[in-house]
């Protein structure tokens, strides 16, 4: 600043002038002006190597011809050199081999949590627990509507699910609603009911939940005899679901439980996979050609699928 900074009176002032205080015109510091210069250089510098000044068609490019965008490319060049090798390996293996091979499943875990992230957590939670009464199924507990074993998930994730059960509010009484309700609820705490056991019976529940009410697998349907609810086991809740039903087209109180499906074409293939092991063919010698049509729906690539059903066994229920 000026030398006689101490001496106000013998330096000029701007006019101004505010409860006593006078403005006065002492001269920047030095430091701050040299700074003021300098970065004013280093935006010439910057406009001069970096893309900067917006053109019709893009921006000029600068001498270093740098972009985000390019760098952005070559980062993802090196990490798919490295992911290369070990992408090329998963394609040819089966989901059981995976499991098998500690390296590759590590590889699969750690490749697949962006991917569900993207694509399932928004539903199951990213850790396969979603929010509490969302309805959506629990991944990290041990109980599978439709079965938990390796390849049973990669089905479930191809195929979709979607469960169905009939609204019963023109089918039943009031006291019969409450018999059965009653009867889910003992179930649940394994107590015996022999009246609603009885009433199970009569009124057909049992082709789709079983005669043990455990739920029949290939129906997807709910097991009655353990803590585990799909929607909740509040008693109006499952007065609710009985009432109403799951995907029951005509009712529009009814539940929704609908799990998208991610591959028609992986589907049909391990279909037909399980069909030729079945009939004791080699699955080896299906001819593709006269299975699939060609235009099946591929949301998501078989590898990106053996990847997730990975992922969601080692979630912790996994059979």
């Amino acid at each position: 600043m000026a030398a006689n900074k101490k001496k106000p009176d013998q330096v000029t002032d701007t006019g101004h002038e505010w409860d006593g205080i006078r403005e006065l015109n002492n001269p920047c510091p030095r430091w701050w002006l040299n700074a003021l210069y300098l970065s004013g250089l280093l935006v010439v510098v910057y406009f001069v190597l970096y893309p900067s000044l917006p053109l019709v068609n893009g921006s000029t490019k600068g001498l270093l011809g740098w972009t985000q965008i390019k760098e952005y490319k070559e980062d993802l060049a090196k990490v798919e050199a490295r992911r290369g090798p070990f992408e090329k390996k998963l394609a040819m293996m089966t989901a059981e081999e995976i499991l098998a091979d500690q390296e590759m499943l590590n590889y699969a875990i750690g490749s697949s949590k962006v991917l569900f992230g993207d694509n399932c957590a928004a539903c199951h939670g990213m850790g396969g627990t979603p929010v509490e009464g969302a309805g959506y199924p629990v991944l990290a507990d041990d109980d599978w509507l439709f079965g938990g074993t390796i390849n049973e998930i990669m089905m479930s994730i191809a195929n979709g699910r979607a469960g169905m059960m009939p609204a019963h509010a023109d089918l039943l009484n009031s006291e019969e609603v409450d018999q059965l309700v009653q009867f889910v609820i003992d179930s649940s705490k394994g107590v015996k009911n022999e009246a609603g056991l009885a009433l199970y019976n009569t009124k057909g529940c049992v082709a789709c939940h079983g005669a043990d009410a455990k739920g029949v697998k290939a129906m997807g349907s709910a097991n009655f005899t353990d803590k585990i609810w799909r929607f909740s086991g509040d008693e109006e809740q499952i007065r609710h679901t009985i009432l109403h039903g799951v995907n029951a087209a005509n009712d529009p109180a009814t539940r929704i439980a609908v799990m998208p499906q991610w591959s028609e074409k992986l589907a049909i293939m391990i279909e037909a996979r399980q069909y030729a092991i079945e009939e004791d063919e080699d699955p080896n010698e299906i001819d593709w050609d006269d299975e699939l049509d060609g235009d099946e729906a591929e949301r998501l690539t078989e590898t990106e699928i053996k990847k997730l059903a990975v992922y969601v066994h080692q979630f912790g229920g996994g059979q």
